[in-house]
This record gives C-alpha cells, sequence and structure tokens, in this order.
C-alpha cells in the first residue's frame, strides 16, 4: 500500500501573506509548482493555488500587482495524516473538489501532496513492462 508519507513533499514553497498575485503567480511558474503555502507572523494560515489565482484574481478582472494571496488563499488549509493510504488522499481531494492537501503528522503540518503525487507514486508501483522493438 502507498501511503501518503511515500508520495508526499516535505519540503513545501511559502510566501508571506503580503506577497501579491503577480509575485505568487511568478514564483508558482519558475519553481514548476502549484500551490505555495501562505505564512502570516511565521504561521502558515492558508494556501494559494493555480486554481486561486484563475477563479479568484484573474476571471474577476482583479489587479494582479496590487491583490495580495490572503485574499483569495483557501484557509483553513485541508490536510490528512501523513500514514494514511494514497487511496485515502485521492478520495479526500475528490470529495473535498481540491488538487492540494497539507500533510500532518500528530497534527503538525509537515508537507504537501498534490495529484501529481498521487499519479507519479501510483504509477511506480502499477507500471507496466517496457514495449521494446523487434
Amino acid at each position: 500500500m502507498v501511503t501518503v508519507a511515500d508520495a508526499m513533499k516535505r519540503m513545501f514553497k511559502k510566501v508571506p501573506h503580503t506577497t501579491t498575485v503577480s509575485e505568487a503567480a511568478g514564483k508558482m511558474s519558475a519553481e514548476r509548482i502549484g500551490s505555495l503555502f501562505v505564512e502570516k507572523k511565521g504561521e502558515i494560515v492558508g494556501i494559494v493555488t493555480e486554481t486561486d489565482v484563475v477563479r479568484k484574481a484573474v476571471a474577476t478582472g482583479a489587479s494582479l500587482g496590487n491583490l495580495t494571496v490572503d485574499k483569495i488563499m483557501t484557509f483553513p488549509i485541508k490536510a490528512i495524516e501523513a500514514g494514511r493510504s494514497a487511496q485515502d488522499a485521492s478520495d479526500m481531494m475528490g470529495t473535498l473538489g481540491v488538487r492540494h492537501l497539507g500533510v500532518t503528522e500528530n497534527g503538525k503540518l509537515v508537507g504537501l501532496i498534490s495529484v501529481r503525487d498521487l499519479l507519479v507514486a501510483t504509477q511506480q508501483r502499477i507500471s507496466e513492462p517496457k514495449i521494446t522493438q523487434d
């Protein structure tokens, strides 16, 4: 069984709550990631995702250079315990309609898992034999 801990990323990226949406989008693009945790006074207070940027900022015509991530972030962060199965994470994402979950150990945020992480982890376990050419 693939667990959340097997598939998650322990190194997650964060930005201050005063970061503009434009700056956050630039960071996501440069880092090739789909989300950033939002930090205020040393605490993680939310998560901003590509979907948040598109639906809550771009689609509304907001000025991305003036709007800050704390205005569009998702909070509270939806999270799952690291010991749960990858299938549990997938089910939870489907039920909640999200693509990213915080990962906790004993209630403390320790990482992030995305739909892409789940796909990679499950593909590694059930990969098919390589097709060769005669």
